[in-house]
């Protein structure tokens, strides 16, 4: 197991850079360094770069309990605030890249467009969901809401689910990609359900020795 010297001065700092180079790659192509653009729609290559990594971090937040438990690596745990921290960044901007790049911030064709596109609220409500989790991932927080905040935090369940659905509903042709990202939430939360059934069992064999 790394040291928590190592974990604080060589792992965190290794993965807040790889989390931030798809972002990066964007600036990069952005400004042409080394012959890369951003291609024949930018603000397009942006929106899906930027959600598409939003979904990846929130599947990787939640397979850190999972890789945690089933190889027996403790010491993930204290990268998982940082993964989820990136999906809202990326979340943030991919809805600020639709906001201003793409509409302009004209809000007439804003409720025009989110009335022919559905997928735009779902998104925007998983978003909305992410924030209090963002805003309440400080050690001061966890401490302030004790049992609350686990509860609180079960919400990136919901949040996953809307946001594989909101990338489904956006697809216009190929829906493999989602799929799979469906696939793999599904079986994150299935092996949780999988994981508290022997509890329950012992619950209820516990309830029936008292009566």
């Amino acid at each position: 197991m790394p040291s928590p010297v190592v974990i604080r001065r060589v792992l965190k700092p290794a993965l807040f850079v790889l989390c931030a180079l798809p972002l990066l790659s964007l600036v990069f192509a952005a400004l042409g360094i080394g012959g890369a653009n951003l291609g024949a729609n930018p603000i397009e290559r942006i929106q899906d770069t930027c959600g598409q990594w939003g979904l990846r971090f929130l599947m990787i937040t939640l397979a850190v309990t999972p890789l945690r438990d089933w190889f027996n690596l403790p010491w993930l745990v204290q990268l998982r605030r940082m993964l989820g921290l990136y999906a809202f960044f990326y979340g943030v901007l991919h809805f600020l890249n639709w906001l201003i790049l793409d509409q302009g911030l004209y809000w007439s064709g804003i409720v025009e467009d989110i009335g022919k596109r559905p997928f735009i609220t779902i998104g925007f409500a998983a978003l909305l969901m992410l924030i209090p989790l963002a805003v309440t991932s400080t050690n001061k927080m966890m401490r302030r809401l004790g049992k609350r905040w686990k509860s609180l935090h079960r919400l990136v369940y919901v949040i996953s689910l809307l946001a594989v659905w909101h990338y489904y509903w956006q697809v216009k042709s190929d829906v493999t990609e989602p799929l799979i990202y469906l696939a793999i939430v599904l079986v994150l939360l299935g092996w949780r359900v999988w994981k508290i059934r022997p509890r329950r069992k012992v619950v209820e064999v516990a309830a029936d020795v008292k009566s």
